[in-house]
């Protein structure tokens, strides 16, 4: 396991840079991350290029064993940039150009940015390659699906436009154009959806379609980027950091051509009683899912926050230590701290490093020094990998499509994933956040909540999953629309009914009202938003509305499809309504599980080579306590304990389930 930092010698005088690199050897740490914003040190004049700052810097650490994570700075071009090319900036849907300065406002589709990014790439590629002090390369930084509405986009978007569909007649077809008199009769007319207008206002199919090559944009600027450092600088992984944006591309295609993903971590300095048990597990779940394999933490949460707001509270004590440890469990090997020193110049100021303004060590500082000393104890455990009996689906469509055309007030793609990825890690279980299209096999529940977007494949898989003996939990909103985001002309869930066993006979979107939802013992949780009104056909019914006009009608069931089971959730509960059905499914699917935690606790677990590592997690301001592989585990605030198990051992004492 490997601790790192992101650190900025072009922001600092020389004279800090040793010793910098002295503390941190000390320290433990083993990498730092540079570059990523220093375009205008390294290439000051257009076409003349200065490295010697930077391989001073680089050859620093690697006398101190440090290695270093080199990035290309193509996420802010320098001002002799946008002086030569002023219509290189993005282009807001109103027509007005984006003002520079702040960082990202280049369009990613503009030639000239291409041919800029692509000398700089190959000169500070080669001018690397073969250094043994290069641990990895990131492409720019945290890159979103921008939508910027410049000419070249307009073309390239026509043309993307064009090689999906072929024909006038098919896109026409394909979007509903018939609507409101907006059919093609000349490709000229494909235009980006210009103006200010409420995404819900425009034809939802062509919208779809733009967020799509919104974010496949984002995909060849990435896959473009390292095409161009494997040629130069080969042998050395690639990657890209990402952080969960407004806009994001879809990750698990952005990173197939990548060697690993890198996620930027900023869980809760302050954690509310209410969010114990959500922190980031799900984010770290769902990078771990992407590829399905160990991931790096490339900016992980340091002190309070503020830049884009004011600033935020401090962490409490623990959570340096506690939120790196937890990256590890969900499957990180390495992590790398933003940032070192807490900047003081610039926007940033006020976004906390490790080390503060006074430049004298502190509380913080002090626990990322203990956690450098934990996360070497643990080199064992780099051999251990998370495995996960339980996934969650995510589809990047359906996060698209529910933004374009808002269900309810209040209403958000990811609450359902969360929830029942809540209620599985709830249980003591290791989750996997993956695609919807990805392979099922090795899992014995499967969550697809909202599988709105109705993607026959996906239909397909999630079928044979559940004739198989899988143990299938779909949600309300499923099998809504088609591959073009247009409403499927049948009884909802259409694509699924057959495996759900009932058939939606009408739906009420209750938005910000609630209504209750019983369940046969009696037990009654709160629900809103969204309600289905099931008609059961060989369904059983486990829970039933308790209110409005529907009192009494099917709202959460049950059904036997194959040799599996299905269950359907018709409404938007509250989170203790997804526990209910999923202890109720996890029982049934036969999965292990650890009975008894405490709400406030997370267990992660990694395993390998016969060992077991138990993550153990306090995400509390109150001590508690848990038993875990016949163990008495006392945690205080915002603890996290490592147990480390011998399987033969542990087949001892488990408990029976």
């Amino acid at each position: 396991m490997k601790i790192g930092v992101d650190y900025y010698p072009e922001q600092w005088d020389r004279d800090l840079w040793i010793k910098d690199a002295d503390l941190m050897k000390k320290t433990g740490v083993r990498l730092v991350r540079m570059a990523e914003f220093a375009w205008c040190r390294l290439e000051p004049r257009e076409g003349e290029f200065d490295f010697s700052w930077l391989d001073e810097a680089v050859r620093m650490f690697a006398d101190r064993s440090i290695g270093v994570v080199l990035c290309t700075p193509t996420s802010c071009p320098p001002l002799w940039f946008y002086e030569k090319y002023p219509d290189a900036v993005m282009t807001e849907r109103d027509g007005q150009r984006t003002r520079t300065g702040i960082r990202g406002h280049r369009c990613i589709n503009h030639p000239a940015v291409r041919r800029c990014c692509r000398r700089i790439i190959e000169e500070m590629a080669a001018h690397y390659a073969g250094n043994p002090a290069v641990a990895a390369w990131q492409i720019d930084n945290e890159l979103e699906a921008y939508f910027c509405f410049c000419d070249h986009c307009a073309e390239r978007f026509r043309n993307w436009v064009k090689s999906r569909y072929g024909t006038l007649e098919a896109v026409n077809r394909a979007y509903g154009n018939v609507v409101w008199s907006g059919e093609y009769s000349s490709w000229e007319q494909v235009r980006l959806p210009y103006g200010h207008y409420p995404s819900a206002w425009l034809n939802p199919a062509f919208m779809l379609d733009h967020s799509r090559f919104a974010s496949d944009s984002v995909i060849d600027f990435v896959r473009w980027q390292a095409d161009i450092i494997r040629d130069r600088c080969p042998g050395i992984p690639v990657t890209t950091n990402v952080w969960f944006s407004e806009h994001m591309p879809d990750l698990y295609r952005e990173f197939e051509g990548l060697d690993f993903i890198s996620y930027d971590n900023y869980p809760s300095a302050h954690p509310a009683e209410d969010e114990a048990g959500f922190s980031h597990a799900f984010q770290l779940d769902m990078m771990r899912g992407v590829k399905r394999r160990s991931f790096w933490v490339m900016e992980q949460l340091s002190g309070g926050l503020g830049c884009w707001a004011p600033m935020g509270r401090m962490p409490e004590p623990g959570l340096i230590r506690g939120y790196a440890l937890q990256a590890f469990a969900h499957g990180a090997d390495t992590v790398l701290h933003f940032r070192w020193r807490t900047a003081n110049i610039g926007a940033e100021m006020h976004w906390h490093g490790l080390l503060d303004h006074s430049n004298v060590p502190g509380r913080r500082f002090y626990e990322f020094a203990d956690l450098c000393e934990t996360a070497e104890a643990l080199g064992e455990a780099r051999e251990t990998f998370v495995r996960a009996e339980a996934a969650v689906l995510l589809s990047f469509d359906n996060e698209y499509a529910f933004k374009i055309q808002p269900q309810t007030e209040g209403y958000s793609y990811l609450e359902q994933p969360r929830k029942l990825h809540r209620a599985l890690t709830g249980l003591g279980m290791n989750v996997d956040v993956i695609s919807s299209g990805e392979d099922l096999s090795g899992y014995r529940i499967v969550c697809a909540p909202e599988m709105y977007i109705a993607d026959n494949k996906a239909a397909k898989r999630l079928h044979s999953f559940a004739r198989e003996g899988g143990t299938v939990i779909l949600t309300v909103r499923s099998g809504v629309k088609d591959i073009h985001n247009n409403a499927v002309m049948a009884p909802l869930p259409t694509v699924y009914r057959d495996m759900v066993g009932a058939y939606v006979s009408e739906y009420d979107p209750i938005g910000r009202d609630t209504v209750g939802v019983r369940f046969a013992d009696g037990t009654l949780f709160s629900a809103g938003q969204w309600c289905d009104i099931l008609e059961t056909e060989g369904a059983e019914t486990l829970a039933v509305y308790d209110g409005e006009y529907f009192r009494g009608r099917a709202a959460v069931i049950r059904s036997r499809y194959g040799k599996g089971t299905v269950y359907y959730i018709g409404t938007v509960g509250e989170q203790a309504l997804y526990d209910r059905v999923v202890s109720e499914a996890v029982k049934g699917a036969g999965a292990a599980c650890i009975p008894g935690i405490p709400s406030s606790v997370e267990v992660t677990i990694r395993s390998g080579n016969g060992k077991k590592f138990y993550f153990v997690f306090n995400l509390s301001s109150r001590e508690t306590a848990c038993r875990i592989t016949g163990r008495q585990v006392s945690l205080a605030p915002y603890e996290m304990k490592i147990l480390k198990v011998v399987e033969k051992e542990e087949a001892a004492v488990r408990p029976n389930i």
